[in-house]
């Protein structure tokens, strides 16, 4: 049954920010756990209206709430999505809960501090953040985000590299699976008594330019002489990884177009390799010799 998040917190449609606050401390302190608690039907109501908060007091949550119904809202955003970006500690302290000694959040350096509360919510609000959920007194969560830049030789091999932590004079063994694609995060976890360390690493490559690397294919861009794009010819390619390689372009092709080398991309997690895929592009010189426009005049009379 569709949930209308109005009604649940019993205020009209065009209440004010402050109205739908007010209607749901109200609302929350009646039907807080503590207050009932082995009531299960009080424990789902305050699930109901933590939710409908959730919603309406973000302006535009609640926008695409008004816009799309509650029918087609409950499709669109999950349990996850409506409690994204909300502020807990906020609610915790207008119930009157003081989470200032276990809940902290800041960044320093490249660093995120969290202590994560995940028992609390999955309890009040129905759900669990992560896959994993741990009490205040229990686990404590470092966690770091950086890049990792690498070569485009780096990428295609793969193979262990060192890094420091920015910030600290921690050193990481990272793992670099071949044919890392630029955007992947790789991810390490450290443990030490109860204390996890998270590091999430995010893959820069550095590319030379009309390079780059997708779904184990390797895309190269070629520059061959104008009059190859009418008559076509043999091409030397050098592949990323050093190795030359001749192939044909048929006659017509268009500036633009693709020569696949099949099975000269990169090494697959089934064993199987992607390909090369040359882009070709015209090579334009400096300047004109007498000659070359006297004949490029010529062409031009001839409707090419």
């Amino acid at each position: 049954m569709p949930k209308d998040y109005y009604e649940i917190l019993g205020v009209p449609r065009n209440a004010t920010q402050e109205e739908i606050k007010k209607a749901y401390r109200r609302l929350a302190m009646k039907y807080h756990p503590d207050r009932n608690k082995g009531n299960k039907e009080a424990e789902e109501k305050f699930k109901e209206i933590n939710e409908a908060y959730a919603v309406l007091s973000d302006p535009e949550k609640r926008r695409l709430y008004d816009l799309y119904g509650s029918t087609e809202f409950e499709k669109r955003y999950s349990q996850e999505d409506i409690f994204r970006d909300f502020d807990f500690e906020s609610v915790f302290r207008d119930l009157g809960i003081d989470l200032s000694g276990f809940f902290k959040r800041g960044r320093r350096g490249g660093r995120i501090f969290t202590f994560d509360l995940g028992d609390i919510f999955a309890n009040l609000f129905g759900t669990t953040f992560g896959e994993e959920a741990y009490s205040p007194f229990g686990e404590i969560y470092e966690t770091y985000q950086f890049e990792l830049p690498l070569t485009l030789d780096e990428a295609i091999k793969g193979g262990e590299k060192e890094v420091i932590v920015p910030g600290t004079y921690e050193t990481l063994k990272v793992k670099i699976p071949p044919g890392v694609e630029d955007g992947t995060v790789l991810k390490i976890t450290k443990r030490t008594g109860n204390k996890v360390k998270e590091y999430n690493l995010k893959v820069r490559v550095r590319s030379p330019e009309g390079v780059k690397i997708e779904n184990g294919n390797i895309y190269i861009e070629k520059e061959i002489p104008f009059t190859t794009f009418f008559l076509g010819g043999e091409i030397e390619i050098t592949t990323p990884e050093g190795k030359r390689v001749k192939t044909k372009v048929p006659p017509l092709v268009k500036p633009g177009a693709k020569l696949r080398l099949k099975g000269l991309g990169i090494s697959k997690k089934d064993g199987g390799k992607g390909d090369l895929f040359v882009i070709l592009q015209p090579s334009m010189p400096a300047r004109l010799t007498q000659e070359q426009k006297e004949y490029l005049e010529k062409l031009k009379t001839l409707g090419l």
